[in-house]
């Protein structure tokens, strides 16, 4: 295992915000669409319905911490949206941005999240990831993420 680079977590700005608010719904609605059987407009729509269900005042929203992650040179490396829940916090999203891939940025990421996490005083995080998503299943277990749920399906 690598050592993670340095990497500082800030809070978004509006821009940033604005910006990645739009990716993540992208994102997201491409990863439920073939997950629950929608079409693409569909999963969209899905995924902007939830996303103002979880963040209906935005980047003011009580609760949920959004942050970018710089490189140690200030670049703008990633993303990570955590909700500070209790009993037990969970991560929404994490990030790297697609130029800024297979630098060891996505595990510097979580250890920070992880890290801020303690310091608000939790010894838990929990996080969902889709099955095909192979490399972050595989980061996830090298931090000593544990399966406490899984779902499956067949195709007939």
């Amino acid at each position: 295992m690598s050592t993670a680079p340095q990497i500082t977590l800030r809070p978004m700005t509006e821009d940033e915000f604005t910006s990645w608010h739009e990716r993540i719904g992208v994102g997201y609605a491409a990863a439920i669409g073939p997950a629950r059987a929608l079409t693409p407009e569909q999963a969209l729509e899905q995924s902007h319905k939830e996303m103002r269900q979880l963040l209906p005042d935005g980047l003011a929203t009580e609760g949920h911490l959004l942050w970018s992650a710089c490189a140690a040179d200030g670049t703008l490396v990633g993303d990570l949206w955590i909700h500070a829940r209790k009993p037990v916090p969970f991560i929404y999203d994490i990030e790297v941005r697609e130029d800024q891939r297979g630098h060891g940025y996505g595990r510097a990421i979580m250890l920070a999240g992880e890290e801020e996490c303690r310091q608000r005083g939790f010894d838990r995080l929990d996080l969902n990831v889709f099955g095909y998503n192979t490399t972050a299943i595989s980061l996830y277990d090298s931090l000593g993420y544990v399966v406490i749920s899984q779902q499956m399906r067949k195709e007939l």
